[in-house]
């Protein structure tokens, strides 16, 4: 259902705790997943919806980052933390770029989907006898498009990084915790199993 977008079943806590679980339970290093983790952050900055997984995979890459981890840190960019990460990163790029002020975000949405449709129609002009129009994108990209990319590069950069040092030790403790369970659980079966062959042997 479309609500589920914006509330999933369950609710957000329980949403939060699955992808802590699978996070967790990776098989890399805790630097690497770290790392992608990082990666999948940073990409919800940026303004390439769509793309993010795809953006995500090929940071995580380059950073020699766990690719799942980045996948699964993308979850950062849902309709909770989307209104801040937009508002933050148009208002910012916009002051860099020396423009008087970004977009509201109904404004932002609207002008995403009207330039997601343009691109579209624009497209399969190319197929058909339909004439392209090129400058309601152009505009689209010197006032929201670009203002948007170059005022998410520091708040993404800043808030990966933070993720980062926040994932990277809890994920060593846990890794570090697993370890010694699987090591208690392993010994007493040798235990039991000990037993039971000197309980055969007495019994001989």
């Amino acid at each position: 259902m479309v609500t589920e977008g914006f509330y999933p079943r369950g609710g957000w806590s329980r949403a939060l705790s699955y992808v802590i679980h699978r996070l967790r339970r990776l098989p890399d290093p805790p630097h690497k997943i770290a790392r992608g983790v990082a990666a999948g952050v940073f990409v919800c900055f940026t303004p390439f919806f769509g793309f993010h997984f795809v953006l995500a995979i090929a940071l995580a890459f380059v950073m020699q980052g766990n690719l799942m981890a980045a996948l699964i840190a993308t979850f950062f960019g849902n309709p909770l933390t989307f209104p801040i990460i937009a508002t933050i990163s148009i208002e910012l790029g916009s002051w860099m770029l020396g423009m008087q002020h970004g977009l509201p975000l109904p404004q932002l949405v609207d002008a995403f989907s009207t330039a997601s449709l343009e691109l579209w129609t624009n497209f399969t002009a190319m197929f058909t006898s339909d004439v392209a129009h090129w400058n309601r994108l152009a505009n689209f990209f010197y006032r929201v498009f670009l203002p948007y990319m170059i005022g998410g590069i520091v708040p993404g950069i800043v808030v990966a990084v933070i993720a980062y040092i926040v994932t990277l030790p809890v994920i060593a403790a846990y890794q570090k915790g697993r370890i010694k369970r699987l090591k208690k659980r392993y010994e007493k079966r040798r235990a039991k199993e000990e037993a039971k062959a000197d309980a055969a042997l007495k019994a001989r």
